[in-house]
């Protein structure tokens, strides 16, 4: 993580601005992409393709921040299609969370919606409210191997939209000032880092403790070396493992280690309290993810970014540099009373040039093919779009509740529960929900 590295791969990214970033996406799709990944055969299922685009239709989604970019991209999609209107439905993300398939069933809002990858997909495929894209030329605009979070059985209910790594994002100058030679290749050196930044005053590590929709996101690197398995929390929900077995509590242990690097009272700190700390310089790395760009830039950072995970084994026995997810599952409303206008929104935000806009525009990169890249920070972080990165673990969880319970565990041990005692305790929830 050298200054001439920096410079390196300044240089590096500048050549591939002028080639666009498109086609690197497809080297992201990861142990992740499964053997599932791809597209699926078959045609679609009562779903208007054709016909008249008319009508307003109510797009659901939880990003509030993509709002102006969004509504630029309608203004172009009313444009070609006069007759149609698109309305924005935005929740917050954790109310989405919990209340997105009970407001769209029966199309009472979101004939365009999104889905979280995981949880939320699977409730909303078994209610079926998506109307199967599979067979629809739509699907062909995304890059196969990262669309597999959107696919059933064999069915492709949802397309992936966003493709976002969820580790830490750093302030490549503070790591510079702290004389960070290199990116950290194991424990040691991550802590060693850590203790660098400290000792140039700077809060190490900026973690939203208090809340649950991003302070478990820290989870997918500390574990994605440590477990004995890439579905290591698809056994753990199984009962197949515990959080009791070693690898968990060396996990929990680690997170003990991470205590004097986060900020005062981490366990109670707000997303937005972390990510101003993070923008304003005082914070050296934020532990949340890349969905944040945008934000922290909102904010009035400066400063240039990178992506920085923890390495909790040694080199040799390290599988994996980073996560990434592939999340913002859109999808049209089966009992929609405009499915034909919401198809043609899916269609429009699905083509490259439009999927530009609003990557760029939001600082998300997309699934999509043969998009072209020219937001700053998006190039910043186009190295990890080609290394060895894991899909994001966490979202493996089907029961929330079983997630809530492994997330806080972490949570305890950073407030100052033993691991061995935090484990017990989640343990002891997971056993009840099985039950």
């Amino acid at each position: 993580m050298s200054t001439h590295r920096f410079l390196d791969r300044r240089s590096a990214l500048r050549l591939l601005g002028a080639a666009g970033l498109g086609l690197a996406t497809a080297a992201c799709a990861g142990p992740g992409g499964g053997a599932d990944a791809g597209r699926p055969s078959g045609t679609p299922s009562g779903l208007a393709t054709s016909g008249a685009v008319k009508g307003t239709l109510s797009f659901a989604h939880w990003r509030a921040e993509d709002k102006a970019v969004l509504t630029e991209l309608i203004a172009s999609f009313v444009k070609k299609h006069p007759d149609a209107g698109v309305e924005q439905d935005i929740s917050p993300s954790d109310d989405y969370q919990s209340t997105a398939l009970r407001r769209i069933q029966g199309s009472k809002t979101g004939d365009l919606f999104t889905a979280f990858r995981g949880a939320q997909f699977e409730q909303i495929v078994k209610a079926g409210v998506y109307a199967p894209l599979t067979g629809t030329d739509v699907v062909g605009r995304y890059d196969d191997a990262l669309i597999a979070p959107g696919a059933a059985k064999g069915v492709q209910y949802g397309l992936p939209y966003q493709l976002v790594f969820n580790m830490p994002l750093a302030n490549v100058d503070a790591l510079e000032k702290a004389g960070a030679t290199e990116a950290p290749k194991d424990w040691d050196g991550f802590l060693q880092l850590l203790d660098d930044l400290k000792g140039e005053k700077y809060v190490p590590l900026a973690w939203p403790g208090g809340d649950a929709g991003n302070a478990g996101q820290l989870l997918n690197t500390m574990v994605m070396n440590n477990a004995p398995d890439d579905d290591m929390f698809t056994k753990i929900e199984s009962g197949e493992y515990k959080v009791t077995d070693d690898w968990f509590l060396s996990t929990l242990e680690q997170y003990a280690q991470l205590r004097p690097y986060f900020q005062p009272r981490a366990t109670g700190s707000t997303a937005d309290a972390v990510t101003q700390s993070f923008a304003s310089g005082k914070a050296a790395i934020l532990a949340t993810g890349s969905y944040q760009m945008a934000g922290v830039r909102a904010l009035g950072a400066k400063f240039p970014f990178d992506l920085v995970a923890p390495i909790t084994t040694t080199a040799d026995k390290a599988r994996y540099e980073g996560v990434f997810n592939a999340t913002f599952v859109l999808g049209v409303n089966s009992a929609s009373a405009h499915q034909r206008a919401a198809f043609a929104f899916l269609e429009f935000l699905s083509d490259p040039a439009n999927a530009a806009v609003y990557a760029n525009g939001t600082g998300q990169h997309v699934t999509v093919k043969d998009v072209e890249y020219t937001n700053p920070d998006l190039k910043a972080v186009a190295p990890w779009l080609t290394r060895k990165t894991l899909l994001a673990p966490r979202f493996q969880f089907l029961d929330l509740d079983i997630r809530a319970a492994v997330e806080n565990a972490a949570v305890a041990v950073v407030g100052g529960t033993k691991p061995a005692k935090a484990a017990e305790e989640a343990q002891r929830v997971i056993d009840q929900k099985r039950a």
